[in-house]
């Protein structure tokens, strides 16, 4: 424990003192026409936010500078195989281990000044503690990023990191969902309008059959239960003709194990852990629907135009899902809204980690069912 605390203060004493070093640094090299983008958080933020990438590289302000991508090691295989044409150089990481790694803080920070960016974009509106550290360690003077609330960083260590930045950008009130936030964000970046309304990635589509279940959600207590995906299976067995998946990465292989074992269905297909996030996107474009919690599955299936259905929780209600009503037309999201929504997933109700959230386990299978039967394929 108190290797762990020697070891994040030294990593909070580069993240923090560190930048003031290398932009005294910067000062005596010129900058080049390079541009940072930091976006080191999940696979469907990541999805939310690709589009942009093209944007901002086809702009008229931009066209000419190189692009520099630090993500999350998570989304590699969508990135490079999806937007490789439009980024000179990525960066690869898992955030959220590199607090008790100051050694590999302080290498990649080198990485970063040694690129002498012009300008440094955090479009994320719930900033870090570490990324905001990665953005100053560039040496650039030139970043730019949302005012952000406390979520993912502690006011104390935001009061700093906000000095970093040149530009803060408010969220306007009105603008909730990820996807405008992030539009919103580009649009003060380029100092033009966009008019994309939501994400997409091309595929190859040759088909529209079998049903996809995505049971996971990242924390177990975000996620519908086991038992109800199981019986839900079941009904789908009885009504359809589909192929059923079971889908998700190596962390949902138990998840999905346990459910084959309750459904006791001999014709579903479990895939969990043997597939690429390419190969998964793929399989979503060319299902005829899928089923799934709040998580990456969703805002792929909105990408490809895959009728889905989404059990939705409380906690980020309105920015990730539901979507706008004008934006998809072929998805439900099921929810029982209670007064405690938009929590940040800070749950007002004492709950087991094996236990679903109550504004999650409160959805009951009619209510999916009766979402899923309008999906079905006829036949």
């Amino acid at each position: 424990m108190q290797k762990n605390r020697n070891l994040f203060r030294l990593t909070r004493f580069i993240l923090l003192k560190i930048p003031y070093v290398f932009r005294f640094f910067a000062l005596f090299k010129p900058s080049k026409k390079r541009i940072l983008i930091i976006k080191a958080d999940a696979i469907g933020d990541y999805v939310l936010f690709r589009n942009f990438i093209e944007i901002l590289k086809q702009s008229t302000r931009y066209r000419n500078y190189e692009i520099d991508l630090l993500g999350n090691e998570i989304w590699r295989d969508i990135a490079t195989t999806h937007d490789g044409q439009y980024i000179t150089k990525f960066f690869f990481t898992k955030a959220n281990n590199l607090y008790y790694s100051p050694g590999a803080v302080f290498k990649l920070g080198l990485q970063l000044f040694g690129r002498s960016y012009e300008k440094v974009l955090n479009p994320t509106s719930t900033r870090t503690f570490i990324t905001d550290g990665l953005a100053a360690l560039s040496g650039s003077s030139n970043l730019i990023g949302f005012e952000s609330d406390t979520e993912g960083i502690e006011p104390k260590y935001k009061v700093k990191t906000d000095k970093f930045y040149k530009t803060l950008l408010p969220i306007p009130p009105l603008i909730h969902f990820e996807f405008a936030r992030n539009r919103y964000f580009f649009e003060q970046a380029l100092d033009q309008l966009i008019s994309i309304r939501k994400q997409f990635i091309g595929a190859n589509r040759t088909t529209k059959s079998g049903i996809i279940v995505f049971p996971g959600a990242g924390l177990k207590s975000r996620g519908w239960e086991a038992e109800k995906f199981a019986l839900l299976i079941k009904k789908l067995e009885q009504n359809t003709n589909e192929i059923i998946y079971l889908a998700g990465g190596k962390a949902e292989i138990p998840l999905c194990n346990y459910i084959m074992e309750q459904s006791q269905s001999a014709s579903v297909v479990n895939i969990s852990g043997k597939t690429n996030l390419n190969e998964l996107i793929e399989l979503v474009a060319n299902s005829a629907m899928i089923i799934c919690n709040d998580s990456s599955a969703v805002h792929i299936a909105a990408a490809v135009d895959t009728p889905f259905v989404c059990i939705v929780g409380g906690g980020h209600f309105d920015r990730f899902v539901p979507y706008p009503e004008d934006i998809v037309k072929n998805g439900s999201f099921i929810y029982e809204k209670m007064d405690c929504y938009y929590c940040n997933w800070n749950c007002v109700f004492k709950v087991q980690s094996d236990e679903s959230f109550p504004c999650i386990a409160g959805i009951d299978i009619e209510q999916v069912w009766q979402a899923t039967q309008k999906y079905l394929p006829v036949g």
